[in-house]
C-alpha cells in the first residue's frame, strides 16, 4: 500500500498549497491513502467543517487533529456528524467525535487510523496516551481486523515521541509525530518494522516563527511584551510529509522517505514509486 501523510496545515497558505498540489501527487505516485494533519487550517487555529469538506474533496482520506482541535466551537457539532476527522483518542470519554475508526483505501485495504496526543509540555492533559495506544490496538490487530495501522502522535516532546514508537514497534504500520511544525530527520523503519518520523512538518509558509508571521514572536523573545496577536504567514507554503511504503503481505513498513515540496527546505519526493 502507497501511504502518505502530511504535517500540520497552517493557514490559508498551508491548506492551499495540500489542495493544489495533492491530487496530482495522489495520480503521480499512485497513493492509496492520504492522511493530513488539519488543526491549524483555520487561521493557525482549529479547522472548519467547510476546510475539512475540502480536504476530502482534493483526495485526502482521514483528517487528523490535536491540542487546537475545538478552537473552532461549531467542530463540538460537526466532529460527531462526519467519519473522516479525528480527535486525539485520549480525550475523555464522551467527548465530541472519534479518536480511532477504520477505513478503506483505493486499493481495497482495511486501514486503522489512530490520532493520540502526547502529554510532555502539552496542554490540554489528556489520558494517558500508551495506555488509550494499547486499547487501540488490542481491539485491531495487524492483519486480522485491520491490513494497516497509522498512528498521529501529536506532541511536543521527541523522547515522548520515540518512546511511543518503539512502544507500538511491530504491532503497527506507521507512527508519525505532528504538533512541533519542523519536520525531523529520523525518518526510518524501527526494528519491528514500524514506520517511524518524530514529526511530519508543517505544510506552511517556512518564511516564519512555526507558519506565524515571524516579528510578533521575535519582539516577545527580545522584549518579553505582548504586542499584538500571532498571525499566519501568508508566503508560498512547502508541503511537508511521510511517505511509506506498506507491505500488503505483513501491514508493516518495507520503505520509507520524507516529502517535502515548495520554497526555503530541501526539496524530496520518494524515488521508490
Amino acid at each position: 500500500m502507497r501511504f502518505l501523510f502530511l504535517g500540520d496545515m497552517v493557514g490559508r497558505t498551508g491548506r492551499n498549497a495540500v489542495f493544489k498540489k495533492l491530487p496530482d501527487l495522489i495520480t503521480g505516485l499512485q497513493l492509496d491513502f492520504v492522511v493530513v494533519n488539519g488543526e491549524n487550517a483555520a487561521n493557525g487555529h482549529g479547522i472548519t467543517e467547510k476546510i475539512y469538506l475540502e480536504a476530502l474533496d482534493c483526495g485526502v482520506d482521514v483528517v487528523t487533529s490535536g491540542n487546537h482541535v475545538f478552537d473552532h466551537k461549531d467542530t463540538l457539532v460537526y466532529a460527531n456528524r462526519v467519519d473522516r476527522f479525528l480527535r486525539p483518542a485520549n480525550f475523555p470519554e464522551g467527548t465530541p467525535g472519534r479518536g480511532s475508526s477504520i477505513y478503506i483505501a483505493r486499493n481495497g485495504a482495511r486501514v486503522l487510523v489512530a490520532n493520540v496526543m502526547g502529554r510532555v509540555f502539552m496542554y490540554p492533559d489528556l489520558d494517558d496516551p500508551f495506555g488509550t495506544a494499547e486499547k487501540i490496538v488490542s481491539s485491531c490487530l495487524l492483519g486480522e481486523q485491520a491490513d494497516a495501522l497509522i498512528f498521529d502522535f501529536h506532541a511536543e516532546a521527541t523522547s515522548e515521541k520515540q518512546c511511543f514508537g518503539h512502544f507500538l514497534d511491530s504491532r503497527v504500520s506507521v507512527v508519525v509525530g505532528t504538533h512541533t511544525h519542523v519536520p525531523t530527520a529520523d525518518v526510518q523503519i524501527l526494528k519491528g518494522g514500524t514506520a517511524y518520523m518524530s514529526d511530519a512538518g508543517m505544510c506552511g509558509d517556512y518564511d516564519s516563527t512555526l507558519g506565524m508571521d515571524k516579528e510578533e514572536p521575535l519582539q516577545r523573545f527580545l522584549s518579553k511584551i505582548l504586542r499584538a496577536r500571532y498571525e499566519v504567514a501568508n508566503g508560498p507554503a512547502t508541503i511537508c510529509g511521510f511517505a511509506v511504503d506498506i507491505s500488503d503481505r505483513t501491514g508493516l513498513a518495507e520503505k520509507v522517505s520524507p516529502l517535502r515540496i515548495g520554497p526555503h527546505l530541501q526539496q524530496i519526493l520518494p524515488d521508490f514509486w
